[in-house]
């Protein structure tokens, strides 16, 4: 049996989406062995130094593979290349082979990269994290999430999927940040496209386990100044 691959993380959206994908192909039958390191990023785990020896930019998930391209040791971060970097280890329909549906999927997975995840992470630090509550940057990113949930709403009232009619990684990388929806003050009734396919997927199995992955570390309840100093503060500029 080949080496695990270790999966920095924590359950974050970003953290989903890699759980989601590991256990989405095991359900295919090309499942990856992979096991979890926490990162607990309420405590500032992310500065330790052999994190810090995988990515430089102290964020999960990251992940280490014993036996990466041409069996050398790959460490690799960011989200959205961790996808599409297992996907393709898989060879996994989930990163299509045709190359019109494979840059359609690579499309709506950069949308989410470059704005999905960044719009919602900025409004969520605004209206729930931030300790001085800004009327004018909630309400741009409360717009922000708006007008992202109305071009979500658009293509997939198109297509069951964002890349098309079958489900791939663009949907896996987008459906973390789309759950949960009451957090971002978003009622999903109102973009019933949307509501539909996030439904769909968080019925799927994989999905259940993907999303259970550390949940029993999660933080609950109000941010202490102490983690918002870890979070937002001069601690991560130190790390630097």
């Amino acid at each position: 049996m080949p080496a695990p691959i270790q999966v920095w993380t924590w359950p974050t959206p970003n953290g989903h989406k890699v759980h989601i994908l590991l256990e989405e192909l095991i359900d295919q039958g090309r499942g990856i062995p992979y096991e979890v390191v926490p990162v607990a990023i309420g405590k500032g785990e992310q500065f330790r130094p052999e994190f810090l020896a995988i990515t430089p930019n102290h964020r999960i998930p990251a992940i280490i593979d014993p036996e990466g391209p041409g069996g050398v040791p790959l460490k690799l971060f960011e989200s959205g290349a961790i996808l599409i970097y297992l996907a393709e280890k898989a060879a996994s329909p989930l990163i299509p082979a045709d190359p019109a549906t494979r840059y359609t999927a690579l499309q709506w997975l950069m949308f989410q990269m470059g704005g999905v995840g960044p719009m919602f992470g900025q409004y969520n630090h605004f209206a729930n994290y931030a300790a001085e509550k800004l009327t004018y940057a909630i309400e741009r990113y409360t717009n922000e999430v708006e007008r992202l949930h109305r071009v979500l709403d658009k293509r997939l009232a198109e297509s069951a999927y964002l890349a098309g009619p079958d489900y791939s990684i663009a949907d896996i990388a987008t459906f973390p940040w789309i759950r949960n929806a009451e957090r971002r003050n978003v009622d999903l009734g109102q973009y019933p496209n949307v509501l539909r396919w996030h439904d769909a997927i968080a019925a799927r199995p994989a999905v259940k386990r993907g999303v259970a992955v550390l949940a029993e570390n999660q933080r609950r309840g109000t941010m202490t100044d102490a983690e918002r100093d870890i979070m937002f503060g001069k601690t991560q500029f130190a790390a630097r």
